[in-house]
């Protein structure tokens, strides 16, 4: 009527990337996968040499008869006079920099506004809008 089954199981002993075998084997963390617009954020901050922190950032969908990307509008601030040194560096290397985010063009990346206050905390607030296309 039943059929005898031989099965093989493991334990954590058989698993060689086991630490020792009185040790459970944990299983990895999950990692969430980072989208388009963590990369753009995070290259946009290495451009910046880290010395800003994104404010906003809005996404939107744009399409051509020959292509289909995003918008994105950031806004970066910069706090403090090291960071705004940073900040001016920031604007005048951009429209030489070449990013690379995979499945991505960036078509266009412009300053759309850079708001520069003097004081005793000097800050600068800099709004950057990028096109992405989608690579085919």
């Amino acid at each position: 009527m039943f059929e005898a089954h031989n099965f093989e199981t493991k334990s954590a002993r058989d698993c060689p990337d086991s630490a020792s075998p009185d040790t459970p084997r944990v299983p990895p963390r999950y990692r969430p996968r980072r989208s388009t617009a963590d990369r753009l954020r995070e290259a946009l901050l290495e451009l910046a040499e880290n010395a800003g922190r994104v404010l906003t950032h809005e996404e939107s969908a744009w399409s051509s008869i020959t292509f289909t990307g995003t918008r994105h509008e950031i806004t970066l601030d910069f706090n403090g006079s090291e960071a705004v040194t940073s900040g001016a560096v920031f604007v005048t290397d951009r429209p030489e920099h070449e990013f690379r985010i995979p499945g991505h063009l960036v078509a266009d990346a412009s300053v759309r506004e850079v708001d520069h206050r003097f004081g005793v905390e000097e800050r600068m607030i800099i709004t950057v809008v990028l096109l992405l296309l989608e690579e085919s």
